[in-house]
């Protein structure tokens, strides 16, 4: 098979909705290794708050119709730090479960986000994201999928972060 044609076929697999309760249950048994827990927090840490602030639209990755993955969109006041564009939306606490790493799925997702982008957040034009200077494996996911660097660093909870930039059409 193709390489070209193994991506697309990837792609069809991989879809992106907004969470809803009945995903509670598998995401507080979500999985990552210590070394990406300090780079990105485990759905269950987060879940809670992105559920009472409406600023925050929690958001799970499903493959083959199983939850693989989780991140948070946020529109709130705290994007200013990131970037000045009022149309834009921060990408947060982005993981794919241990269980599922390896599979092109993290890059799937971000594939399939402007599409999603387009069809629940008309307006936006823009995603934002932080990723932690030494997380090499993040930075080439966010890369790859059409991220490109703004070449600014800002301090993060655990050291430098570049701001990465996605340009919605």
């Amino acid at each position: 098979m193709s390489k070209l044609r193994m991506s697309t076929e990837k792609r069809i697999k991989v879809a992106l909705r907004h969470y809803e309760q009945k995903d509670r249950e598998y995401l507080e048994r979500f999985e990552l290794p210590e070394g990406q827990i300090e780079f990105s927090a485990l759905p269950k840490d987060v879940l809670e708050l992105a559920i009472q602030d409406q600023e925050r639209y929690p958001v799970v990755i499903m493959y083959e119709q199983k939850i693989v993955g989780f991140f948070i969109l946020y529109e709130g006041p705290n994007i200013a730090s990131f970037t000045a564009n009022t149309s834009a939306m921060l990408l947060q606490s982005f993981s794919v479960d241990y269980r599922h790493q390896g599979q092109g799925i993290a890059k799937g997702a971000m594939l399939q986000l402007p599409e999603f982008m387009k069809n629940q957040f008309p307006g936006r034009n823009e995603i934002v994201l932080g990723v932690n200077k030494r997380n090499k494996a993040a930075q080439a996911v966010y890369l790859a999928a059409g991220f490109r660097d703004g070449g600014r660093l800002i301090d993060g909870p655990i050291g430098p972060q570049h701001i990465y930039h996605l340009t919605l059409a």
